[in-house]
């Protein structure tokens, strides 16, 4: 008996090593072959993409505002409330870009779909620059532009925020399907996948905020907008030849029923007396085909009551009625939604600091000396680049020396919890609003020394300490905050959960457009508002000061929470996913 038990284990073993067991399929809709499919042979033709969609976003992102104002002839103030609307919307749409591809389409087909709506936005938006009649003025100079060229291009933006939002949420969290948790080797490649699909990201973004941006400058914005559609164009065509290496996973329905199904079974229930955790309700792992079971935790117990059996149910005799019993793991899986409303709303402030690279540090540099190399004049928008190089910098140093080095010291397989690694992050964000603002400061000094000249005399590298800082904070935080929606929400809302992380920048652009306004408004009642017509009359240092208290007091609220939150526990072959944050023991047998 006991060298059948053996035989047992020993064949379980070798078919985990050679199939894939995770509920996924290949493009033909069998089990995968571990070895012909997912990990980075999948992933590399999906990071592909995420390349080219960075390099559109960007290009168009950084430069928009300098658009706004010197095509569209926008104000400052109205300028970055535009750049900050749209970016609100394009981070907050993925919210249900995400749930059509969990609930119903598919990662894969959603994506497709997605990018095909942002390649009709780059065309539309070339067609804006480029068509006689519909192009901003007849004229190098004019006093105001067309209105017909502000529909069509404000048209052909939001209708990239659109394929964006589809295409975001899907694309990460489909790469990250490439890679078995319950494999040891997988899930610590998996580990690494976000470290370098941000790399990929970055590396489109300097592409996109020098190459692009320079085209913009000295070409034309209708060249840039050709090259732009030409590549996504491309990128689509290399998505669809890495099909046969792909694992995809079938949507399961709407994610949100189960939930709410648990919340009505625990109100039904609310009168009866706790059981010990080990007499709530559980389907058996083999009945279990989506997903994967969760352990029971003591945190939020009322909704425990959901998955207590009473004398109404026979379970022998038929299948339980959902809205009267609720298993342990969709219990969790509500507790674990539940849990992460502290998170997201702490994660608030520094996704406003990370609004205001992309608009008034990009606006800074337009008034400094862009000056190079003899007569060579970067891009203002490229810039930027040097936020992508400091998040470059830290993803490697942190993948490749921090990470086997604190698994060594801590035996941690990830070196630090995601929570720790998201708050490094805040920390670097405050640092840069306060450099932001010595910075400024000084400017506002050369300024008021000579009004005619201005700060031509300053160079642009003196904005390159808060890009570095801030893209260093986003190399934790960011990171981070996608590696923590995607890994600790249910398996059935993996796109959901990377659209959560999303929406923690989509909801920052939308304070950030609210904090400029009350700003504003208060400041002009005491004599003379911060937010001027332009930079020169404004005084963005002041502001920077006070979001660098607002991220500093934040900071602190965000540690207590961390410190109180109870991360995922995922019953699995080997051991509990929880495991890697904090060293437990649940073990469960593979016989």
């Amino acid at each position: 008996m006991e060298l059948e038990q053996i035989n047992k284990q020993e064949s379980v073993a070798v078919d985990s090593e050679k199939w894939v067991c995770d509920s996924s399929f290949d493009s033909k809709g069998r089990v995968p072959l571990r070895a012909s499919t997912g990990a980075w042979k999948a992933s590399l033709f999906i990071i592909g993409i995420e390349f080219s969609e960075r390099l559109s976003y960007f290009g168009l992102a950084t430069s928009l505002i300098i658009y706004l104002t010197k095509v569209l002839q926008q104000d400052l103030k109205t300028a970055a409330k535009s750049v900050n609307y749209w970016s609100g919307v394009t981070t907050m749409i993925p919210l249900l870009g995400g749930f059509v591809a969990d609930a119903y389409l598919g990662r894969f087909s959603t994506v497709l779909a997605s990018s095909i709506i942002y390649v009709m936005g780059l065309f539309i938006l070339t067609m804006s620059r480029v068509i006689p009649g519909l192009k901003p003025c007849d004229s190098a100079t004019c006093q105001e532009p067309r209105k017909i060229h502000e529909i069509f291009f404000f048209l052909a933006i939001y209708l990239i925020s659109i394929g964006t939002g589809g295409h975001k949420p899907s694309l990460e969290s489909f790469g990250a399907d490439q890679f078995d948790d319950d494999h040891p080797e997988e899930r610590r490649k998996k580990m690494s996948f976000f470290n370098w699909w941000n790399f990929a990201l970055c590396s489109g973004l300097i592409l996109g905020v020098t190459l692009i941006v320079y085209v913009q400058d000295h070409v034309s914005w209708a060249a840039a907008d050709i090259i732009l559609t030409a590549v996504m164009l491309f990128s689509i065509l290399i998505f669809c030849l890495g099909r046969p290496f792909y694992r995809f996973r079938k949507p399961t329905g709407s994610p949100l029923k189960p939930m709410l199904q648990v919340l009505v079974a625990s109100i039904l229930k609310r009168n009866l007396v706790y059981p010990p955790p080990d007499q709530l309700y559980e389907v058996p792992k083999s009945d279990k085909t989506n997903g994967r079971l969760l352990f029971h935790t003591k945190n939020l117990e009322f909704l425990d009551k959901a998955a207590i059996i009473d004398e109404t149910q026979d379970l022998a005799a038929n299948k339980p009625n959902p809205w009267r019993l609720a298993t342990v793991t969709n219990v969790e899986e509500l507790k674990l939604i539940i849990n992460m409303i502290p998170i997201w709303l702490t994660t608030l402030p520094f996704g406003i600091c990370v609004a205001q690279a992309s608009t008034f540090f990009i606006k800074q540099g337009t008034t400094l000396n862009l000056k190079i190399i003899h007569n060579f004049k970067i891009p203002p928008a490229s810039i930027y680049a040097l936020a992508a190089i400091g998040m470059i910098v830290s993803v490697v140093v942190y993948d490749k020396i921090l990470v086997p080095f604190l698994r060594k010291v801590s035996g941690n397989e990830r070196g630090i919890n995601i929570l720790q690694r998201i708050g490094i992050g805040m920390v670097f964000s405050v640092a840069t609003m306060v450099v932001a603002a010595l910075v400024e400061r000084k400017r506002l000094n050369i300024v008021e020394k000579n009004p005619l000249k201005g700060s031509l005399s300053m160079n642009v590298f003196w904005l390159a300490p808060q890009f570095l800082i801030i893209g260093m904070g986003d190399g934790f935080a960011l990171v981070g905050l996608q590696e923590y929606f995607y890994d600790q929400v249910p398996d059935s809302m993996r796109s959901l959960g990377i659209a959560f992380y999303l929406s923690v920048l989509g909801a920052a652009n939308f304070l950030s457009i609210l904090l400029i306004t009350l700003v504003d408004r208060v400041t002009d009642k005491g004599g003379k508002s911060w937010f001027g017509k332009d930079l020169n009359t404004s005084r963005l240092d002041y502001f920077y000061w006070l979001l660098a208290g607002i991220t500093a007091g934040n900071l602190c609220i965000f540690t207590f929470v961390a410190m109180r939150y109870s991360y995922k526990n995922v019953r699995t072959s080997t051991v509990a996913v929880a495991d890697c944050y904090e060293g437990g023991d649940a073990i469960e047998s593979v016989s």
